[in-house]
């Protein structure tokens, strides 16, 4: 009786294993895998599409941008190619909301600092302001590590047209002139194919764990 036990025990043992393996299997077979949205102009609010633009219901994507970063050098959508990044839209001046903005870039920062296939870029709206000798200053007080994230200053105009038509941030409308102004708390998660994945208020401790989390579903649709 007790070999007979020994044997029985031993069977179920891996009874019980074989059907954990199975149930595993299963379960992962099953569990919705989460795909994130592909943001096209036609399904964003009409207030922050171009009129030109608020048909396009497919393949939209960021538009080629050249533009000097903190250092004075010329950057462009090359330097972002097959990575993702998150992209905002402040000016160094700012009182109000770009503190905030910006401390949560630089936690951000912190947690992608050695995952080298996501980084960030921040657009000035004020260039006429942010001169490279200013945007320097600024990355310098608040810690901007130069490989992950590029401070961007150029022409106005061609910084408004990329707001507008190709990240969809901003409800004002003016051509970039002296006198124009635009100002928007939110993060855009932009994928390798250049395409719109997420907004994320920049302002919102909550919307930054969320953008994490998005950035690590990113990671898997990409196998990186």
């Amino acid at each position: 009786m007790k070999i007979n036990f020994a044997r029985y025990r031993k069977f179920f043992v891996a009874f019980a294993t074989l059907s954990a393996v199975i149930l595993y299997l299963f379960y992962n077979a099953l569990k919705p895998v989460k795909i994130l949205p592909i943001y096209q102009p036609a399904e964003i609010s009409f207030e922050l599409v171009d009129s030109t633009l608020q048909h396009v219901k497919k393949y939209h994507k960021i538009a080629p941008f050249r533009f000097l970063n903190q250092n004075g050098k010329v950057i462009t959508q090359l330097d972002y190619e097959d990575l993702i990044y998150v992209a905002d839209f402040f000016f160094t001046t700012c009182p109000s909301i770009c503190p905030i903005m910006t401390d949560n870039m630089v936690r951000i920062q912190t947690q992608i600092l050695e995952d080298d296939k996501v980084k960030l870029l921040s657009f000035s709206v004020t260039p006429q302001i942010d001169s490279v000798p200013q945007l320097k200053k600024y990355a310098l007080e608040k810690g901007v590590v130069d490989a992950k994230w590029n401070l961007l200053t150029g022409d106005k105009k061609e910084i408004y047209t990329l707001a507008r038509k190709s990240y969809f941030v901003v409800k004002e409308d003016g051509d970039g002139g002296p006198h124009d102004m635009i100002h928007t708390e939110n993060f855009v998660l932009v994928d390798p194919d250049k395409r719109i994945r997420g907004y994320y208020d920049g302002t919102d401790k909550a919307a930054m764990e969320s953008l994490m989390e998005d950035i690590t579903t990113l990671k898997e649709e990409y196998d990186f």
